[in-house]
This record gives structure tokens, sequence and C-alpha cells, in this order.
């Protein structure tokens, strides 16, 4: 489903991601972790054709996202809140994401009567502008935008930060139920360990720009992940 090849960037000389070869299969829920700096949101704004690549290329259901636009009709992104459009309401946002996606509003408010729960009582028909939403709020409404449609590839920045701990848990149990049961592939990146092995079936770590670790999750996984990033794996790697 996503393939990406001998994918670099750099900036004036200085190469901040660099990576020989990665493979997504359709209706794998994939996560991305790293500390700061590791090139996560490069590589997410270079799979949404944010910024051109150094070298090498990505392809999104076979299509180059650099060449075409077509890869387009069926990816979905939410990675914060300049996405949003500020001086729309909540259900204009999503009649206006409905209309791009050739969904009637109909369509739309069928979508979102299964949303209720995470919306909480607090979106729709508080008659608020987006920009007036707090950060959590805005959040879940670009979050449940990128469902309009039925996309096939759906990509999510650090989609748990400013949820409180009840919308959190509801998250988890959408983008389990979007890879299990939508086949849609699932693309998360967040600095929360526990999260992303608690609904990514692969994680990727990435350090400097460049692949790490691929590992398939398991129990063990996450504790696996914090001996890395509290730097006991590396150590011992060391003294190896």
């Amino acid at each position: 489903m996503i393939t990406i090849h001998n994918l670099s960037k750099s900036y004036n000389g200085v190469t901040v991601l660099n990576l020989e070869g990665i493979e997504i299969p359709r209706g794998q829920a994939f996560g991305l972790v790293g500390n700061n700096g590791a090139g996560k949101t490069t590589l997410f704004s270079c799979l949404l054709d944010l910024i051109q690549p150094t070298t090498g290329y990505i392809k999104n259901k076979e299509l180059k996202v650099n060449e075409s636009e077509d890869w387009k009709n069926h990816t979905a992104s939410f990675i914060d809140e300049t996405f949003l459009i500020g001086y729309l309401t909540p259900e204009e946002y999503f009649y206006f994401i409905g209309d791009l996606r050739g969904q009637n509003k109909a369509d739309v408010d069928s979508l979102l009567a299964g949303f209720e729960d995470f919306f909480n009582d607090e979106i729709i028909g508080k008659r608020k502008y987006l920009r007036d939403l707090s950060k959590g709020n805005q959040k879940k409404v670009g979050i449940v935008a990128t469902l309009i449609g039925n996309p096939e590839v759906i990509i999510l920045d650090e989609p748990f930060a400013n949820l409180d701990p009840t919308t959190q848990i509801r998250l988890k149990e959408i983008i389990k139920k979007m890879a299990m049961d939508r086949d849609v592939t699932v693309l998360v990146s967040s600095h929360d360990l526990q999260h992303v092995t608690e609904v990514c079936e692969r994680i990727v770590v990435l350090e400097k720009g460049e692949q790490v670790k691929d590992i398939m999750t398991s129990p063990a996984t996450l504790k696996e992940l914090e001996n890395y990033f509290s730097g006991e794996q590396k150590l011992s790697q060391e003294e190896e």
C-alpha cells in the first residue's frame, strides 16, 4: 500500500531523514516513534507531499506522491489544527470535507452519529467556530473528519496529545476498528509508547532520521521500547 524507497531529506547540507526502504501493507496499523528531531514529522510531510524529498520517493497505492494527485482521493490526514478552517463551525467543516469527498449532508450526518460518545456533547450544535474550541476538541474534529468518505489510508500525527483519558481510550478503539474491520491502512506518530503499542501492530523507531527498529508488536514491545529510549539497550550494545 505504502512504499518508501531510498528516501532522504536534507536542509543546507544536513540530512534530517534517510530511509532505505519501508513497506506498509494494506490494512496495517503502523506506528512511528522517536524523540524530537528524529524525522517523524519530516516523513509524514513527505508522505503528504507537503515537502519534496531530496532523494528517493514514496508510493501510495502504486502512485508516486510527488508526481500525481490521484492518491489524495483515497488518503486522509490530520497533522495539527492548522489543517482546520478556523472560521467554520465543526458542522460546516464536516460538510465541507464531505463535499470534497463526494459525500452529501445525509452521509456526513450518518457518520457523525456514530461519534456522539467521542464528541462528549462538546462539538456538535454548540455554535462555536473551530478556532474557539479547545486544542483537544479541535483534534477530535480533525480526526473524525479524516473518516469521511471511507479513505483507504489515514495519517495521524500525535493523535493522543491534548485529549483527556476517556477520549484517548475511545480513540484507541476507533483506530483499532478502522484497521481491523474496514481494512484501512492507519499511520500513527506518537510520543506515547503505551498508546502506540496498544493500537499498532507494527512500530518503526526513528533516530536522527534513520530507522533503528522495525517491530511487530507483542506483549514485550512496550518494555523493549522503554528500554531503548531509557538508554539501557543502547548501553548494552555499546558494551558488546
